[in-house]
């Protein structure tokens, strides 16, 4: 098999960093500058193969690659920050936090309990934190 003979991948770096907006917030881009100061190129591609490319595929509705991404992560372990950002924009996507919590409690039985755990640590504390943000600041606190 040569490369021509295999359909090209499409990667739209535009396309990718206004997904990553609508999904994660216009903080989400500005985030990956820190990471380009020690991986410089790396969040570009980050951004433009993975939003502009994987996620631009047909096949599945934003809310299924969000609860791919909620189970791949909580299998994983180990990549809290990751899994926060996930359940956040599970979140504005418009799943519930049941949905949330129930796509983790589902894995247990294939992942192991303490993974599931792990992760309904990090959508708890997610779910709190997102609801602070959401609370209107007193004018005596401002």
């Amino acid at each position: 098999m040569t490369p021509a003979d295999l359909t090209p991948a499409t990667l739209d770096r535009e396309a990718g960093y206004a997904l990553l907006t609508d999904l994660a917030g216009p903080v989400a881009a500005a985030t990956l500058g820190g990471l380009d100061g020690i991986a410089p190129g790396f969040p570009d591609w980050i951004v433009t193969s993975l939003f502009g490319g994987t996620y631009q595929r047909p096949g599945l509705a934003p809310r299924d690659r969000q609860v791919a991404n909620l189970a791949a992560l909580t299998a994983l372990g180990g990549v809290e920050p990751q899994l926060a950002d996930h359940v956040r924009n599970s979140l504005r996507i418009g799943m519930t936090r049941e949905e949330v919590t129930e796509v983790i409690v589902h894995l247990a039985p294939y992942v192991g309990v303490p993974k599931a755990l792990a992760g309904l640590r990090v959508a708890t504390a997610t779910f709190t934190e997102t609801q602070q943000a959401d609370q209107p600041v007193e004018a005596d606190q401002a």
